[in-house]
């Protein structure tokens, strides 16, 4: 009897040994995949040049301390505050639409997953006002052969980033207040555009590489009342996005996790392969 616990022991001890040995093996594997793929960062960083809409109360980092401690060694904590949308940031549906999903309420599937790039700067080049069509859209498909993939994330690159902080150039005014809304000018989504994808196709979530899905002149906000209204969160002011290729890339677009949030601060980065 001794013997034979001794054997079952000793058999349990290997088969442990062993998974863990394989589950070390997975993690290694793991790491490497990702070692092997490029990411690239698609987010601006938050700072005092932090590019905001016209109205709203901009990014302001206060030191709480910074220096030498009396004990001697180094310390540094700051507190901030900002409006939910400004700079790179995501909105969620409650922000167009009354029973949308909150920031917290959004799946992580939304936020994660392969994504496409459409391409329209040349059309944008010289046409601050350019709304982006569905035949924009189509264009992709007829070059990639094959429709929007469903579950995408879909980046829709301007070329504007190029002018980020620049406020008159990137967003059309470096004025503040509601008189200044007037004054915007940047390319955005067609509301044609916007009912066809939701019609159409079936994506996750929306970016673009300026301060709005909707173009600067929009009065009702259309494209964001279209594509929140059906649960599709949206990126605004990314970046880098001339650094992807039209597809074959994966998203990480994690927000600020703020609860019943209706936007929040976003990092998102691109997993090339």
């Amino acid at each position: 009897m001794k013997t034979r616990l001794i054997y079952v022991l000793l058999l349990l001890l290997f088969t442990c040994n062993q998974e863990n040995t394989q589950s070390v093996d997975s993690n290694e594997s793991n790491l490497k995949k990702i070692s092997d793929r490029r990411l690239v960062d698609l987010s601006h960083a938050y700072s005092h040049e932090t590019v905001y809409w016209v109205t709203a109360k901009e990014f302001e980092l206060d030191t709480v301390f910074e220096g030498e401690t009396d004990k001697g060694y180094y310390y540094s904590a700051f507190n901030f505050s900002t409006a939910e949308h400004g700079g790179t940031h995501l909105d969620a549906p409650i922000h167009f639409a009354k029973k949308g999903q909150t920031v917290d309420e959004i799946p992580l599937e939304k936020l994660v997953g392969h994504a496409i790039k459409i391409d329209v700067s040349s059309n944008a080049f010289d046409n601050p006002d350019y709304l982006i069509t569905i035949d924009d859209l189509i264009a992709w498909e007829k070059q990639k052969k094959t429709k929007i993939p469903d579950g995408s994330i879909v980046l829709l690159q301007t070329g504007f980033s190029k002018y980020y902080p620049n406020r008159v150039k990137y967003l059309g005014t470096d004025e503040k207040g509601e008189e200044a809304v007037k004054k915007l000018h940047f390319p955005g989504l067609s509301p044609d555009a916007a009912k066809w994808i939701v019609e159409q196709r079936n994506i996750n979530a929306i970016g673009i590489d300026t301060p709005s899905i909707d173009y600067g002149q929009s009065e009702y906000f259309q494209s964001h009342v279209i594509l929140l209204s059906k649960n599709i969160p949206a990126f605004e002011n990314l970046t880098n996005l001339d650094q992807l290729p039209n597809s074959g890339f994966e998203i990480v677009a994690l927000p600020m996790k703020i609860k019943g949030g209706s936007g929040a601060p976003l990092r998102i980065v691109a997993i090339l392969k």
